[in-house]
C-alpha cells in the first residue's frame, strides 16, 4: 500500500489514514460476511450435522410402520443312492401394534433434537459472522501497524544520518549515534513481526471468508442494533439467543425420551403373517415329490416381567439426562449473560478509548515535533527524540486497536443477543433453510438418495 512517506504526520493524517475513502472495489466487511455465510467450511459441515439430524425423524417413525422380508432356502442331500433336493421360499409380514408409546416419544424426541440442532447451527451462524468481523478488523488493523512500523524505521534512518552528520562537525557524541542505530534496529525487528502478523491476520480471514484479503474498507460499529442499556441486551439475549434455545430443546428430547425409555416396562403387541411354499424333489425314487403353499396370520403379545434390571436402570439414566439438560438451560444462560456483559463493557470503554487515544496522538506528535526543534538547537539529545517517537508510534497504535475494539466489541453486543443474522446485517446472501430438508425427508417411507440427488 503506497503510505510510505519519509517523516511522520501530524495527527491529522492519522486520522485520514484510518478514516480515508477507498476505492469502489473494496471490500466491504457486509461482503466479507455474506462470502463466510455462504463458504465457510465449518459452517457447511455444521449444516450437513443438521441434516443428518434431520433423519431420525424418519428413523424414530419406523417403529410402528410394517416390516416385510423374503425368506428362501435350497437343500440338496444325497441317502443310499437317492438325491433329494428341497426348497422353501416365502415372505414374513410384522406389524407392530402396540410398543408401550415407545415410537410416539421417539418421534417427539427426535423432533426435538431437530429444532435443537436448527438452533446450535444459528448460534454457530452467529460465531461464525462474528468470527469473520473479527478477522476482517484485524486485517485492516494489522495492515495500518505495519505502515507505522514502516514509517517509523524511516523516520530513525533519518535519524541516524542525523545524528552520524552531526558526529562528524562536532554537534553530537558517538552516544547520541549508537542509540540512534540501535533504535533503527528494534524498528527493523518490529517492522518484521508487524508483517508477519499481516500475514497471519490474512490467513485466518482465508480460513473464515474463503477468500484472501483484498483492499478492505473500514467499517462502521453496529450502532444501529444496539440496545440502549446494557439490562435491555441482557434482556434480549436470555429470551432469544439460539443457544439458550437449543438447550430447552434438548430438555424437551430428554422428557420424551425418559417416557420412550418407560415405555420398555410396557406390553408389546404385534401382528405377523407369513405366506410361503416348499417343494420336494427326489430323484430316482420320486417319493413324496410335490409342492406345498402356506399361509399363516397371528398375534403376538409379549409382558415384560423382569430383565435384569436393564431396562429400570436406562429409566433412571434418562431421568439423569434430563436432570443434566434442565441444568445445561441455567449454564447457558449464565454463559450468554457473562458474553452480553462483556461485550458491553468492552464498547463502553473502547469508545471512551477511542477519545482519549486521538488527544494522545496530537499530544504525543507535538512533543515529538517540540523536542526536534529543541534538540536542534541543543537543549535535547538524541535520545529525547527517539523516546518521543516511541510515544507516537505507542499512541498511534492505541487508537487503532481502540477504533478496531470500538467495531468488534458493536458485532460481539449483537452476537451475544442472538441477532448477528444474514437478514438483521442485510446481507446479499441466500438464507440457509434447515427445514427444507427436513421437510423433504420426515415422512419417506423408502428411498435412498438424499434430497439433492445424490
Amino acid at each position: 500500500m503506497p503510505f510510505f512517506r519519509r517523516c511522520l504526520l501530524p495527527v491529522l493524517a492519522v486520522s485520514a489514514l484510518v478514516l480515508a475513502p477507498v476505492p469502489a472495489s473494496a471490500e466491504t466487511i457486509e461482503g466479507a460476511l455474506a462470502k463466510a455465510y455462504q463458504n465457510n467450511s465449518s459452517l457447511n459441515a455444521s449444516r450437513a450435522g443438521v441434516r443428518v439430524t434431520d433423519e431420525d425423524v424418519a428413523i424414530a417413525k419406523s417403529g410402528l410402520r410394517p416390516r416385510i422380508s423374503a425368506t428362501g432356502s435350497l437343500q440338496l442331500s444325497s441317502t443310499g443312492g437317492t438325491e433329494i433336493r428341497t426348497g422353501e421360499f416365502g415372505i414374513n409380514l410384522q406389524q407392530p401394534i402396540f410398543d408401550g408409546f415407545q415410537t410416539r416419544n421417539n418421534v417427539r424426541a427426535a423432533e426435538a433434537q431437530v429444532r435443537a440442532a436448527n438452533e446450535s447451527l444459528r448460534n454457530e451462524e452467529l460465531n461464525t459472522l462474528f468470527d469473520a468481523a473479527s478477522a476482517y478488523m484485524d486485517v485492516i488493523r494489522d495492515r495500518q501497524i505495519s505502515v507505522f512500523r514502516a514509517r517509523n524505521l524511516e523516520f530513525l534512518e533519518e535519524q541516524v544520518r542525523s545524528a552520524r552528520s552531526r558526529f562528524e562537525v562536532g554537534e553530537g557524541t558517538r552516544t547520541d549515534v549508537a542509540q540512534a542505530e540501535a533504535s533503527r534496529q528494534a524498528a527493523l525487528a518490529q517492522l518484521s513481526a508487524a508483517r508477519a502478523q499481516v500475514a497471519a491476520s490474512a490467513a485466518t480471514y482465508r480460513e473464515l471468508v474463503g477468500e484472501e484479503p483484498g483492499t478492505l474498507k473500514t467499517p462502521s460499529p453496529l450502532t444501529r442494533l444496539l440496545p440502549s442499556s446494557l439490562e435491555q441486551a441482557v434482556g434480549l439475549a436470555l429470551a432469544q439467543h439460539p443457544a439458550v434455545i437449543a438447550r430447552q430443546h434438548q430438555v424437551d428430547a430428554a422428557a420424551f425420551s425418559v417416557k420412550a425409555t418407560e415405555g420398555a416396562l410396557l406390553p408389546q403387541l404385534s401382528a405377523t403373517g407369513n405366506v410361503g411354499t416348499s417343494y420336494s424333489d427326489s430323484s430316482p425314487t420320486r417319493i413324496q415329490d410335490g409342492t406345498t403353499n402356506s399361509a399363516s396370520i397371528g398375534l403376538s403379545l409379549t409382558v415384560p416381567i423382569y430383565q435384569g434390571g436393564e431396562n429400570s436402570a436406562r429409566v433412571r439414566q434418562s431421568k439423569e439426562s434430563l436432570g443434566q439438560a434442565r441444568i445445561n438451560v441455567d449454564v447457558t444462560r449464565d454463559t450468554v449473560r457473562q458474553a452480553i456483559t462483556s461485550a458491553w463493557t468492552q464498547y463502553r470503554a473502547a469508545v471512551e478509548s477511542v477519545s482519549a487515544n486521538r488527544e494522545l496522538v496530537n499530544a504525543a506528535q507535538l512533543a515529538l515535533n517540540g523536542v526536534i526543534e529543541e534538540r536542534d538547537v541543543g537543549q535535547r539529545t538524541t535520545l529525547d527524540v527517539l523516546d518521543a517517537q516511541a510515544d507516537v508510534i505507542d499512541a498511534q497504535i492505541d487508537l487503532l486497536e481502540a477504533q478496531r475494539n470500538v467495531v468488534v466489541a458493536s458485532y460481539a453486543i449483537v452476537s451475544a443477543m442472538g441477532q448477528l443474522s444474514p437478514s438483521q446485517l442485510g446481507l446479499q446472501v441466500a438464507t440457509y433453510r434447515p427445514e427444507e430438508h427436513y421437510n423433504a425427508v420426515k415422512d419417506k417411507w423408502f428411498g435412498l438418495r438424499t434430497p439433492d440427488g445424490r
